[in-house]
């Protein structure tokens, strides 16, 4: 954890950024040697205000919609260059990747170059207002799926993208999440090790749209994966393994700290808890 950051302190995220928090692990993982593509979003607009920039590597800025087909075009022009050797990475959150940028990442995946795509994911467009994503929570509270007498948060389950990455026979998709560096540096260095795209999905919890004390960004991320709100494991060549064995810590520890979760009722939260076990189960065979 001695390495230098590749990027610079003094930009405009809020306290507390789980987004920033992955990016500066990611580069310590990736080093110099890599072009960022990088949709709109969180991490885009704080870090990059004219005339100022963070970005210590090459980086790209472009639209919610296409930093995967970008990334294949800087792709192509690297190995015509005989530059095989500098790693190429797909960078946005859940809205510009997982939502807006799905089809080009389909593309990218299908075409098979040789890229690693990566999501931070705060579960919501934070930097447009916190509206839903398809990678909201089931339940969760925005400003889009507002809570009251007739609604109680978003009505869909998360989006599955690893799933949506595997049946792209990737051969390497994995997740990971800001309380585990190391399991997070590991899992970067080796996608980048294999060639052909590659996927991985950080959790990176967000303050001002979970609503939560920005101090405890780290302690709300590890709560997540000990309690299987969200899962670290990785599928390699189609064969799926847990890297984290969850702490069976209550889905009501995590929620409890977190605004977007407060209007479930005792027996509400029961019935998240039984359907996070029975997705964890689902998952992985009820091994753990």
């Amino acid at each position: 954890m001695k390495k230098d950051d590749l990027i610079a302190p003094g930009h405009r995220t809020c306290a507390g950024c789980g987004p920033a928090i992955a990016t500066r692990m990611m580069l310590r993982a990736t080093g110099k040697n890599v072009v960022l593509c990088h949709a709109t979003g969180c991490m885009e607009v704080t870090t990059t205000q004219y005339p100022t920039t963070a970005w210590k590597v090459p980086w790209i800025h472009v639209l919610f919609e296409n930093a995967n087909s970008v990334a294949s075009g800087v792709r192509e022009a690297l190995d015509a260059q005989g530059k095989e050797d500098v790693h190429v990475i797909a960078f946005g959150g859940d809205g510009g990747m997982a939502d807006i940028g799905l089809r080009a990442m389909s593309g990218l995946f299908e075409r098979g170059h040789n890229i690693l795509v990566v999501i931070y994911d705060n579960e919501a467009y934070m930097n447009t207002g916190i509206q839903r994503s398809g990678s909201t929570p089931w339940q969760a509270a925005t400003t889009t799926t507002p809570a009251g007498k007739v609604s109680k948060g978003k009505e869909q389950w998360k989006k599955d993208m690893i799933a949506i990455a595997v049946a792209h026979h990737v051969p390497y998709a994995a997740t990971a999440s800001i309380a585990f560096p190391f399991d997070l540096e590991k899992k970067i260095k080796k996608a980048l090790s294999i060639k052909g795209p590659k996927f991985i999905q950080i959790h990176t919890p967000c303050p001002v749209g979970w609503y939560y004390s920005s101090e405890k960004t780290v302690e709300v991320a590890k709560l997540a994966v000990d309690s299987k709100m969200w899962a670290l494991y990785e599928v390699e060549n189609g064969v799926k393994k847990l890297t984290y064995k969850p702490k069976e810590t209550p889905v009501a520890d995590y929620m409890k700290l977190q605004k977007r979760f407060r209007h479930l009722s005792e027996e509400d939260i029961k019935e998240y808890q039984k359907r996070v076990d029975e997705n964890f189960d689902k998952m992985f065979d009820g091994r753990q």
